[in-house]
């Protein structure tokens, strides 16, 4: 009998929290435009209008005619397809059922999300040059000057002074945060094993080992992230989740098939950081 505990829409749904509890740069993107997502090379159409005037009102007087409005449209294509498949063997699955499967389960979820935040993070390639801020030397004394320049460019970009901005950095970016004392410390637990390791200036900071990083003559650059959570859009579709028993082999095997694709969106919400660490 193939997996009498293995019911494929509950092992779904559990699959499905278990990303969200593993996601750090996936969980930190506007979800709001994900559809009906298929295939690889599927797409979502993200629609936008033009930025409205507003001009003087003088009473008694007629108005212009009305604006026309056009509207703008960026394309988020789902580019990306992960799978996982694994097997259990039959002895093992006497031995401990359900507690193994729930187990490799999670192990699968972790994995693809690791996969997943390293896309994300991978899309710094994308952003312009004058939304690139460069930290040569980073120390616990100059952490502070470098969130307080970040935050002022995302003031100068319309950003709202009270809006949450998130700042995902390695460990090492950090250290150097943690060591300035700066940060103020969160009683919310799941917020803590979610990597976040406090805030600061309206900063939420994050702790990622996905972080990209490049090296130029020996030096390791870490390339950073302070968004807004609309920044980036992420769209996903677990889109098979499958029991079989393999034809040579007494065992149950699961195979699953994880779609996405992500896009930045306001541009001007998104800041890199290219840190090298003193």
């Amino acid at each position: 009998m193939a997996l009498s505990y293995f019911i494929p829409t509950v092992w779904s749904q559990t699959l499905y929290r278990e990303l969200d509890r593993e996601y750090v740069a996936v969980k930190n993107c506007s979800r709001d435009f994900e559809g009906d997502i298929k295939n690889v090379g599927d797409t979502v159409k993200i629609v936008g209008v033009s930025p409205i005037s507003v001009f003087d009102y003088t009473k008694n007087t007629n108005m212009s005619a009305p604006a026309e409005l056009t509207d703008t449209q960026r394309t988020l294509t789902i580019e990306k397809a992960k799978a996982f498949n694994f097997a259990i063997d039959d002895i093992d699955r006497a031995q401990a059922t359900p507690k193994l499967m729930k187990e490799a389960m999670h192990l699968a979820a972790s994995a693809l999300a690791n996969e997943a935040d390293k896309y994300v993070f991978s899309l710094y390639s994308q952003v312009s040059a004058s939304n690139t801020k460069t930290v040569t030397g980073l120390t616990s004394s100059n952490v502070v000057d470098m969130l307080l320049e970040v935050r002022q460019k995302m003031l100068e970009h319309d950003v709202p002074g009270n809006e949450e901005i998130i700042l995902e950095v390695p460990p090492v970016v950090a250290s150097a945060i943690i060591k300035a004392k700066i940060v103020s410390g969160t009683d919310n637990t799941e917020v803590l094993d979610q990597g976040c390791i406090g805030t600061f200036l309206g900063f939420k900071i994050y702790v990622s080992n996905n972080v990209q990083k490049q090296t130029v003559s020996s030096v390791e650059h870490y390339k950073c992230f302070a968004r807004t959570k609309r920044a980036i859009t992420f769209a996903e579709q677990l889109n098979e989740i499958e029991a079989y028993r393999p034809e040579l082999r007494f065992a149950d095997a699961v195979k699953g098939l994880h779609l996405y694709g992500a896009k930045i969106v306001y541009p001007k919400e998104l800041l890199l950081l290219d840190i090298t660490v003193a």
